[in-house]
């Protein structure tokens, strides 16, 4: 009886003394948090024209390519204040042509002295005066062809539709988000690891990632850059430590994680928020 509760006790040592061992092991080998989410490009597309919404071609979670028509305003006034401006660059092109053959003209005359001074700086006054009013309506015309452009919003990039609240009939202001787009083209992991921690993190050393909503599949990566200031610093209302209610609080501070070797469909299958667990490897 005694040699069974001397193996028990035995074999309960070596499991603690391995486990302990384990610990002792991560502490000194790596530094691991659980406050990390996975970043992507992703950006909130307003209209640059006002108008009124003439078609959606997007639904969210939509994948579209790069250069794709997602909403069209309604563009009728903007065509008609292109074609407006460009007639009226052709009407002064014509006779900004005529303008010139004269000044060219008597400037060889002049050479001649065939005509006089005051027509040949009456002809290059005219020449100057429209050369000036066909390149501004040249201006307009570029301007309006712009504007007809933003009558379309195209996607930035390769991408997913997040979220559309754009409506069939709505006016489009300036400035107001109408779809919420994220790129396809890059992933990585903002952790956020405690000030105490930081000394032995290092740009390029190792990290093994492990995504939650991946049923915790693991990827490698590297550490690409580390935050010069803490997460606190540019919130909106930052803590005034000068108030006398000062507590210490550990800071956290912003360590950006590349993901190395991501497939199209693991981009797809990251999207932006998701949290993640890092492990940064300290030698």
């Amino acid at each position: 009886m005694d040699s069974k509760k001397k193996n028990i006790f035995l074999g309960i040592g070596a499991i603690a003394a391995m486990i302990a061992i384990y610990f002792v092991y991560e502490f000194f080998m790596y530094v691991e948090t659980d406050n990390a989410y996975i970043e992507a490009h992703s950006v909130l597309i307003s209209a640059k024209v006002p108008g009124y919404i003439k078609e959606i071609f997007i639904n969210d979670g939509q994948k579209v390519k790069k250069g794709d028509i997602l909403v069209q305003i309604d563009d009728r006034d903007y065509k008609a204040a292109f074609e407006a401006a460009q007639s009226e660059v052709l009407s002064l092109e014509a006779r900004k042509k005529d303008t010139e053959k004269n000044f060219y003209r008597l400037r060889e005359l002049l050479a001649k002295s065939v005509v006089s001074q005051q027509q040949y700086d009456a002809a290059n006054a005219a020449y100057n005066e429209m050369k000036a009013k066909y390149d501004s309506a040249k201006s307009r015309a570029t301007q309006a062809e712009i504007s007809l452009e933003y009558t379309q919003l195209k996607a930035p990039s390769d991408g997913v539709i997040a979220r559309s609240s754009a409506e069939i009939g709505q006016l489009a202001n300036p400035g107001t988000a109408l779809v919420g787009f994220v790129s396809s083209k890059q992933r990585w992991i903002t952790a956020n690891f405690k000030e105490t921690e930081l000394s032995d993190i290092k740009v390029g050393r190792k990290v093994d990632i492990k995504i939650d909503a991946l049923n915790g599949k693991n990827f490698s990566g590297e550490v690409e850059s580390i935050s010069s200031a803490t997460g606190s610093t540019f919130t909106l209302l930052p803590p005034d430590n000068a108030t006398g209610n000062f507590t210490k609080v550990v800071q956290r501070v912003p360590v950006k994680i590349k993901i190395n070797n991501l497939s199209e469909q693991d981009k797809d299958s990251m999207q932006a928020g998701l949290s993640a667990v890092v492990k940064v490897h300290l030698h």
